[in-house]
């Protein structure tokens, strides 16, 4: 028997969530799971699991346990993430590690957990939510960007390696969607130390740019969690998923546009929409 089961990380909200309940209610066997457990006692149709993503016991708990039910994690969702927005230079290099903690290394780890049993059973797929974020960088969020470019290159590798032994990697990249990302982007962005800080107005500019896009104006050009959590299934279900699945016209958009423009010009085109830090 080969296990479609599917376990999915950071289901508290917004995708992860969306993802656990589309699926749940399309017949998958879905184990949801958060940091927090009482953050998803409510999802119907899932099984849930308490797992955090930069604690090698959870991982390796949450696993066994699917294995021990289902014989293997036939579909991984690596969803678990954040952004911790601001100046480059006034991020502390503790909230730097635990950005790639939770955004890259857990990540990591866990789809090696997952792999063996995929291997096993010569099927499999692993699904990493990166973002357009993952294609092109913005001011005021060098870590986050940093860290789905590094998910970008991780998948790339790993699609080509485990493809002989039947497991398939696909990386879904949304733009704008319409979850608390934006609010909890911005209050990590006040968060920061403004004290004696030179990028202070710029910090501030950045955080109510966040709330702008999310909330505000441009969130008109935001799509609901829902439409990511269709492209996911389309990655677990189809036999021959997509590489990358970019999610929203605005990425789209947004990503032909910095693929035609030259460096210098894509800074002047930033200039339009993001403050300049002064000195």
């Amino acid at each position: 028997m080969t296990s479609r089961a599917v376990l999915i990380t950071g289901c508290s909200t917004g995708i992860g969530r969306a993802t656990a309940e589309r699926m749940a209610r399309n017949g998958w066997t879905v184990y949801a799971s958060a940091r927090r457990l009482e953050t998803i006692s409510d999802l119907r149709g899932c099984r849930t699991l308490a797992l955090d993503v930069c604690d090698e016991g959870s991982m390796r708990a949450a696993v066994e346990q699917v294995e021990r039910e289902q014989g293997a994690v036939g579909v991984l969702v690596n969803n678990a993430g954040y952004a911790q927005d601001a100046a480059f230079e006034s991020v502390p290099m503790d909230e730097v590690r635990r950005q790639f903690e939770t955004n890259v290394f857990g990540l990591v780890r866990l789809t090696q957990l997952v792999l063996p049993g995929m291997r096993r059973q010569r099927w499999g797929r692993v699904i990493n939510v990166s973002s357009m974020g993952g294609r092109l960088t913005l001011p005021g969020a060098a870590y986050y960007h940093a860290t789905k470019h590094a998910v970008e290159a991780l998948s790339d590798a790993l699609r080509y390696e485990v493809a002989p032994f039947g497991v398939r990697v696909s990386v879904i990249e949304p733009g704008l969607i319409k979850t608390a990302f934006g609010r909890t982007a911005a209050a990590a962005v006040q968060g920061v130390d403004q004290t004696d800080d030179p990028y202070a107005a710029f910090n501030q500019g950045v955080a109510a740019m966040l709330m702008r896009a999310y909330e505000g104006p441009l969130s008109v050009f935001a799509s609901g969690p829902g439409s990511t959590a269709r492209a996911i299934e389309h990655a677990a279900s189809s036999r021959l998923p997509r590489t990358r699945y970019r999610v929203t016209l605005g990425a789209r958009s947004l990503l032909m546009t910095r693929r035609l423009l030259p460096d210098r010009a894509w800074d002047t085109l930033l200039k339009l929409v993001y403050p300049t830090p002064r000195p």
